[in-house]
This record gives structure tokens, sequence and C-alpha cells, in this order.
């Protein structure tokens, strides 16, 4: 694919082929890969890496397309429009690629972006911990270094993938005499290694898309580590940000959802119309915010991060409410409103939404 091609012929064959290929892909799962359709979610990364829409902004030589993030946002919101996954997950092909484009090595490029691309490997997230969740800093697995290798013990919780993947990111502290934000470093681990245990969590909504990691003297080679020794909070923070980037394409299936709302509304009284007219307009305003940002993620999008989940909650909670008796039962209405809370959770909570905004936009003291 050229690196000459415009955002405008881009966005014409990507429209073209997700035509002609959106038939062969997995349900739009979003970004979590859940675990019952690791082999469809593959064959689909299979095909769009074949097809060259894979690693779209990534230079050619980390085996990308040498595009710019206007072609990536193309194709996300042009996937989000066909209702198809734009990749495997979102821990492999944005918050793994994105910390070894940045911070890796040309040898760690060389071992984990092919896989990446091709979605021969699934990665997941090993971030937060029972007593460090939104408080990602106060984390306690630990890495001790033993000659070249590490050892790691400690325990991870609500990993995405854990049980099905072949790859980790991890944050283990390995000084814990440095402040929260420091000694802390980023790991990537073989989830098959001896000591690495993971076990489902089942959620409210009766799912389990997630899970607990235990690591019991788990062994990493020294070259696995990304960046800077007791620097890895700030690959962490670089990879979040870009996960935060994605998100916005969340609106344009929340703006669906609200369209589908409306289409329906006939049965409203005229109070809960007022309601969903709302509810209709944050969600317009939210798609209209995240077409003047851009391609390039940035701390702004916490805005649209917590914009979005905290509309999702609430148009769940809505659908609840006036569904009647009939939300009492099992269905997508329910289903909805159960899966709801987690929005708030995933991808930094809205807590630490707020405090970004209020931090970094607004100025505000801590």
């Amino acid at each position: 694919m050229s690196s000459m091609i415009s955002v405008e012929d881009f966005d014409t064959q990507v429209v073209r082929w997700l035509e002609d290929h959106r038939s062969v892909a997995p349900r739009d799962y979003g970004a979590i890969l859940p675990p019952d359709l690791v082999a469809p979610g593959q064959a689909w990364q299979r095909a769009i890496f074949e097809a060259g829409f894979a690693g779209i902004h990534w230079p050619v030589e980390a085996g990308g397309q040498g595009l710019t993030p206007a072609h990536t946002g193309v194709w996300i919101r042009a996937c989000a429009h066909a209702q198809v996954p734009p990749f495997l997950n979102m821990v492999g092909n944005v918050l793994t690629a994105g910390a070894l484009l940045t911070f890796g090595t040309p040898v760690q490029q060389r071992e984990h972006l092919p896989s990446i691309l091709d979605g021969s490997q699934v990665w997941c997230q090993l971030f937060s911990e029972p007593n460090a969740g939104s408080d990602l800093a106060g984390l306690s697995t630990r890495a001790v270094l033993d000659g070249q290798q590490w050892t790691v013990d400690g325990q991870k919780v609500w990993c995405s993938n854990g049980r099905v993947a072949d790859r980790g990111i991890l944050l283990a502290r390995t000084d814990g005499t440095a402040k929260p934000h420091r000694g802390i470093s980023f790991f990537l681990v073989d989830m098959h290694a001896p000591g690495v245990t993971a076990r489902a969590l089942r959620q409210m909504n009766g799912g389990t898309d997630f899970d607990e990691v235990f690591f019991d003297a788990v062994r990493i080679d020294a070259d696995q580590m990304v960046g800077p020794i007791h620097e890895g909070w700030s690959v962490a923070m670089g990879a979040l940000t870009n996960e935060r980037g994605y998100i916005g394409a969340s609106g344009i299936s929340m703006q669906r959802r609200l369209d589908a709302m409306i289409a329906h509304s006939e049965a409203l009284d005229v109070v809960e119309l007022d309601a969903l007219m709302a509810l209709w307009i944050r969600g317009t305003a939210l798609w209209a915010m995240g077409q003047r940002q851009g391609p390039v993620a940035s701390v702004l999008a916490s805005i649209a991060k917590l914009g979005t989940t905290e509309l999702m909650f609430d148009s769940a909670v809505f659908r609840s409410a006036t569904q009647g008796a009939d939300a009492m039962l099992s269905g997508p209405v329910t289903d909805g409103l159960l899966s709801a809370p987690g929005a708030r959770i995933a991808g930094g909570t809205s807590q630490i939404q707020r405090n970004i905004i209020a931090e970094r936009i607004l100025g505000l003291p801590k």
C-alpha cells in the first residue's frame, strides 16, 4: 500500500473492502476479545493483515503500512459503521504495539510486532491488582533481579484475555523504596511460563470475560523489560493514552443505539421523551467533540472516555426503566444494565478521568 495514498482514497478502499468481507467477520465484540471468539478473532486479524489494513500508521520497517494516524482513524470509524472488530484486541494491537513502537528495542520489535500484526499471538494486560485498581501506583507485585532474569511474585485482577493469552504486558515494582509512581517497570511476560496461573472471574451479568492472574516465582528474561528500569509508569501511561484515543469509536455504536431508541419512542410519555432527547444530545455532542480532536490521542481523550462511558451507563439505566417489568427478565436490555458499571471501570475509571481533566486540562490543584 502506497504511503502517498490520500485519506479520502484510503477511505474508499476501506469501505469497499469491508463491504466485501464483513460477512466473514466475527460480531463486533469491541476492545475485549471474548474467550469463545479467539479463533474467529485471529482469523479476522489475519484477513485484515493480508489485506494491508493492519498496522496502518506503523513504520514500514516495523511491518506497518507507513501511513498516518488519520488513516488509522478512517479504518476505526469504518469498522464501527460496519459493526466489525477493527483488530483482534485492544491490548495487543494498541497498548502493546504502542509501547513497543515508542519504547521497545529493535530486537523486541522484531520479536513481537509481527505476531501482533497477523494475530498469531493474543496479548493481555496485567496492570490492576486487588488493592491497586484506580490507584495503579499502589501496585505491590514485585520483580527482583537475579542475574539475567527477573523473578516476579504477586497477583493481578480484572485481566481481559488472561486465560487465552500467549503474552502479557506487566507492571511490577522493581524499587520498593521509590515514590509510588517511580520504581515500577514494564515487562513482557510469557503467559505459558511456569508459575503463571489464570482463573476466571464471574461478573454479575453472568459472564467470565475477566481473570485474576497469579505469579509465583515467575522468571522473566532481563531483555523483556520495555523502557528504562523503574520508568514503567511512563511507558504504561503512554500506552493508556493511546487506548483512550480509540474509545471515541464507541461513540458511533452509542449513537446507533440512541437513534434506534428514538425510532421506537412512540410508547414513551413526555417525561421519558425529554430524558431520551437529553441522552441523544449528549451522544451527538460527544461524537462532534471526537471529530474535533482528530486522530492523535491526548489528555483530551479523557473527556471523551468519561463522557462516553457515563452516557453508556445512563442509557442502559434509561432503557431498563422504560422496559417496564420485562427489564427484570433476562434479555439484551437487562444484560446491558448489568454490564454498564464495567464501562466506568475499564480503560481507566471515571474517577481517575475526572482527576486527569481537573489537573491536566483545567489546571486545578491535586
